[in-house]
């Protein structure tokens, strides 16, 4: 027993001094004691921070604190706020007897309520602790006598849109209500929205990757290695985005690149390849072949961490940017989770001629006015031309065709609509030294920036539901500055592509694109070495390193010698293989007998004929390996054995399909057999030579 305590003792301090190192890393004085415990303990917060990212659990679990973040505040806002309105809203529509307020879990079986709020549920499961207090939990009375009560636990989310997180956190408190009454909760439900929206949710087929998540956590605590460090699109709303950045920045990590998911970052630290840098020297130009020059280029993250590390801007292939016409730089802000578009922004010209438009909906109904009034100013425009960035824009144009109307009813029919998103421009063609394609990032490299530094598309609706609140004027102001910058350095950023695209066709292939600009397509780049030129005081040594190169010559040209080289054989055709079949037909037959039409009981033995036959498809003629399976039976009358179809009696090695396709050849073609055998022999790679002879009275010739 002491020496157990003595390696428990131990391991905790090695766990201890692993948390004071990573605390240590993101800017942490000093660590929590006990903190090893008190993570033992899941709460469905805790479980939310796991399912987003591991990396904000365990600085959740280690009391990490977190910096100032404008989203992540104004949800947990809204989330408590949502859950008092809906619990206030579901107890007034029951009588005061049917509701009870934080009742205790050990009198559920004696209790008359229907409806109970804030109750707290605790189990343990396995080395952890699964804590919840539950939004509310709906008791429906059993259909018959002796039967036990059912439990339906609720949960409130103020979002209109779930997802799979949000059913998960339902499932987790069904599991831990289920793990104190000792029962099985296979039903939950989730309030949300602002219609009261109800689902019904089966959280007891949840109910097992909720296991394996909650020991997924509880590996995570025991373990003293801290999770690895992945920036991710959740970062944008997490509260440690600047803490976990930094890390991130000064480790050289590769999930700094936005372009890269999970699966490649495995494949290239199969390779050795852990940072950003390291990624940078693996990029080699290739040379796309005739049938690809005319489809998109693809996406090289290893170009795109080049450019990081050269602090140039690559391009790849002939990017094309035509604006024939105005230019009117479009952006759109909206509540995604309203489907609901309540700001466009219009940048009209370049330069200081520009104008800007901003047209604001103050409810949803005033959306179908600023659509209208978009529309109008279009009008009035010669030859208009928007410019996007992304598909955010893209889809708000097909939903509002879709609700009032194509652009084509308000325009004359001279003029036309056309619309360049500026992102497809970029993407995979112009490689911006930044980690990401993003508008800030690549309107920050040439040098715009924002009068509000911490304004985001994310923290865009937070304030926009701030106005939805309180209506004043500062909010809106802001919110108009922001979509008026965001149309700005779009602008800014289309000039620059244009500027690219422009100096591509005055430049030869052979050319580099300045002192800023890389044709990483270019002759001189492929011809770039990271070894360098070899130089040599010795005589004679340039040489033979220049002739290390010669394998590509020296495996395919033979040089005269003494000996003759030998020949390299020509391929053997395959053997043709009967011991796996790939196609099995099992065959029915008729219990009649065939001579006597009475119907026999005795079965007999079950034979199979495995035998090399054509398949023909629609558009496809296919050799298999087929078996064939038959069911015989014998009539005890007639003393015959019948079941097996007389065809298959003829033919032990070739089905009836490839010999028609066969005679075919020979009888309605007129090809000779000869021909015919080398044509066999090459598609199907047989090794026919001779001609057999077989049937009964009538002989008939056949390749075999």
């Amino acid at each position: 027993m002491l020496k157990g305590a003595e390696g428990e003792a131990r391991q905790t301090t090695r766990t201890s001094q692993r948390t004071n190192q990573l605390l240590h890393e993101f800017g942490c004085a000093e660590s929590i004691s006990g903190v090893v415990f008190a993570c033992m303990k899941i709460t469905p917060d805790a479980f939310d921070a796991y399912l987003k990212c591991q990396t904000k659990y365990w600085l959740r679990a280690a009391g990490e604190v977190s910096e100032e973040n404008h989203y992540a505040q104004w949800v947990k806002t809204q989330t408590d706020s949502y859950r008092v309105a809906e619990t206030t809203r579901m107890v007034a529509d029951l009588p005061d007897s049917e509701v009870d307020q934080s009742p205790s879990v050990e009198n559920t079986k004696s209790a008359t309520w229907r409806l109970a709020t804030g109750m707290a549920v605790q189990a343990e499961m396995g080395a952890c602790v699964l804590e919840s207090e539950l939004h509310a939990v709906e008791r429906v009375l059993a259909g018959g006598r002796g039967k036990a009560a059912q439990f339906i636990p609720i949960r409130f989310i103020f979002t209109n849109k779930l997802d799979k997180d949000d059913k998960l956190l339902l499932a987790f408190d069904a599991l831990a209500l289920g793990k104190t009454l000792g029962r099985e909760i296979g039903l939950g439900k989730i309030v949300h929205g602002e219609n009261h929206a109800t689902l019904k949710v089966k959280t007891s087929a949840l109910a097992g990757e909720v296991r394996k998540r909650v020991e997924k956590i509880t590996a995570l605590i025991s373990n003293p290695e801290p999770p690895d460090l992945i920036l991710k699109r959740h970062c944008a709303e997490c509260e440690y985005q600047a803490q976990c950045r930094k890390v991130a920045v000064d480790k050289d990590e590769l999930s700094l690149l936005s372009g890269m998911n999970a699966k490649d970052r495995k494949k290239l630290h199969s390779k050795g390849i852990f940072t950003v840098t390291q990624l940078s020297y693996t990029f080699r130009p290739r040379r796309r072949p005739k049938r690809m020059r005319d489809k998109r280029e693809k996406y090289h993250p290893s170009l795109k961490a080049l450019a990081i590390r050269e602090k140039k801007i690559h391009i790849v292939g002939s990017p094309e940017l035509k604006i024939e016409g105005t230019p009117v730089y479009l952006d759109v802000e909206g509540l995604p989770d309203h489907d609901f578009y309540y700001l466009i922004g219009l940048r009209i010209g370049n330069g200081e001629s520009a104008v800007q438009y901003s047209l604001w909906a103050d409810t949803d109904t005033d959306e179908e006015k600023i659509w209208r009034k978009f529309l109008t100013l279009l009008e009035t425009i010669e030859k208009p031309v928007l410019i996007h960035y992304g598909s955010y824009e893209t889809t708000f144009m097909r939903r509002m065709m879709e609700r009032y109307g194509d652009p084509s009813d308000y325009f004359v029919a001279e003029k036309g609509l056309s619309s360049v998103n500026l992102l497809s421009v970029i993407f995979a063609q112009i490689y911006f030294p930044v980690f990401s394609n993003g508008l800030k990032d690549t309107a920050g490299f040439l040098g715009f920036t924002w009068a509000n530094a911490d304004m985001t598309g994310l923290n865009s609706i937070a304030f926009r539901h701030r106005w939805n609140q309180l209506r004043d004027q500062t909010t809106k102001l802001r919110l108009l500055a922001y979509n008026a910058q965001d149309c700005e350095a779009l602008s800014l950023v289309t000039e620059r592509v244009g500027q690219l695209v422009g100096q591509l066709t005055a430049m030869s292939t052979t050319e580099a694109g300045g002192a800023d600009v890389v044709l990483a397509d270019a002759e001189q780049f492929e011809r770039k070495s990271k070894w360098g030129d070899f130089t040599s005081s010795i005589s004679g040594f340039e040489k033979i390193n220049a002739a290390a190169h010669w394998d590509y010559q020296r495996h395919r040209i033979y040089s005269r010698s003494n000996s003759s080289p030998k020949k390299l054989n020509p391929p053997h055709p395959r053997k043709l293989k009967l011991e796996q079949a790939q196609l099995v037909v099992d065959w029915p037959v008729s219990r009649r007998c065939p001579k006597c039409q009475r119907r026999v009981r005795s079965k007999g033995m079950e034979k199979s004929r495995t035998i090399h036959d054509a398949i023909f498809g629609r558009q496809s003629l296919k050799l298999r390996v087929v078996r064939h399976i038959f069911h015989t039976y014998q009539c005890s009358q007639c003393r015959i054995q019948f079941g097996i179809d007389q065809r298959f009696r003829l033919f032990r090695q070739y089905g009836w399909n490839l010999v028609s396709y066969l005679f075919f050849q020979q009888i309605e073609l007129n090809i000779p057999q000869l021909t015919v055998t080398r044509h066999l022999n090459r598609l199907f790679h047989f090794n026919l030579t001779r001609l057999l002879q077989f049937g009964g009275s009538h002989k008939v010739r056949i390749l075999y």
